[in-house]
């Protein structure tokens, strides 16, 4: 496996910048074999591999082995998904709150499919209520059950939600929570301890032709505990509004990539960190390239992330894998 190295920066802690002789830097990693190139998808961590799910038209599962750098493609899905946070409950990839269809009027989906890895099959499970149904929206675990938040119910041309839900993956029960203070879609959920954070994503309006434009910089924070939106002690705005972000957790702290906005044709390359007890947004390195509607996926010492667009809207689709190494906690 080889490297190819941009400049950079190394830490000392956790979101604090420093000068290092090894500098810090995103890596893209030359790998033998080549994912399907695609945006709008999802990426999922599962036992030491990295899961690139869905995307614009019908693709394969294509699994990202870190330790042999190799692509290798398994089962197509069974309808065309995109516009979707993955995550992993049990032994299968929950893939909950997804589209299907063209722009800019594609469909939510009416049911959950899982994905198993050890079957390298689809299933259709329960089906979500007609009057939830929405894409482009941010979903978590906790304590076995799928929060799902945000999202857009008509595709690109409107419709943006403040809905919050909690689905039980072993029964299907459906409940209705309390709306965040800010609409959005076209973000990723995170949850730190017991509170879901949504963070980036815009209310995407193609009827008044502002697709791109309409970015929410507001952090909107649900105490699960509680079952209240905080109106206090939250993350100050993104200082790089965006949506079709990625977003992650690690040592307790929010981290948001890349994305896409109104401001610039090119995908955005910003990585930023905000810590609990934080009064401001801290730089990560940035990706050595600009992408939207992807994901990161943490395996071991390191994030990944792969495909997406490089420009605003739907290309340069991408087939290059980064990867970072996480700092030591």
């Amino acid at each position: 496996m080889r490297l190819i190295l941009a400049a950079g920066f190394a830490i000392t802690a956790l979101g604090t910048l420093a000068h290092a002789k090894e500098p810090w830097q995103w890596e893209t990693v030359e790998a033998t074999g080549k994912p399907t190139a695609r945006h709008e998808a999802a990426l999922a961590a599962f036992d030491g591999k990295v899961y690139l799910i869905g995307g614009r038209r019908i693709n394969p599962v294509d699994v990202f082995d870190p330790v042999t750098a190799t692509w290798s493609a398994k089962s197509s899905t069974p309808m065309e998904l995109h516009h979707f946070q993955a995550v992993v409950w049990g032994q299968g990839v929950y893939l909950i709150g997804a589209m299907t269809g063209g722009y800019p009027r594609e469909t939510p989906l009416d049911k959950i499919i899982v994905y198993s890895p050890a079957t390298d099959s689809f299933q259709f499970v329960h089906g979500i209520p007609e009057s939830r149904r929405r894409g482009g929206a941010g979903a978590v675990v906790h304590d076995d059950k799928i929060y799902l938040v945000g999202g857009i119910t008509n595709g690109h041309v409107g419709g943006s939600t403040a809905w919050l839900d909690c689905y039980d993956p072993r029964t299907g029960d459906w409940e209705v929570l309390e709306d965040a203070p800010h609409a959005r879609d076209h973000f990723q959920a995170v949850l730190i301890g017991d509170k879901i954070y949504a963070a980036g994503g815009r209310t995407t309006s193609q009827a008044t032709k502002q697709t791109f434009q309409l970015t929410v910089p507001e952090v909107d924070v649900y105490d699960i505990r509680t079952g209240r939106w905080q109106t206090s002690a939250t993350p100050p705005p993104l200082p790089v509004a965006r949506a079709g972000n990625m977003a992650m957790t690690f040592g307790g702290a929010l981290i948001i990539g890349g994305g896409e906005s109104g401001d610039q044709k090119t995908a955005h390359d910003e990585v930023e960190v905000w810590s609990p007890g934080d009064d401001t947004w801290k730089r990560w390195p940035s990706l050595q390239r600009g992408r939207h509607g992807s994901g990161f996926a943490i395996v071991g010492d390191h994030v990944y992330t792969a495909s997406g667009s490089g420009n605003r809207g739907g290309g340069p689709e991408l087939e290059s894998v980064e990867r970072l190494a996480l700092p030591r906690q």
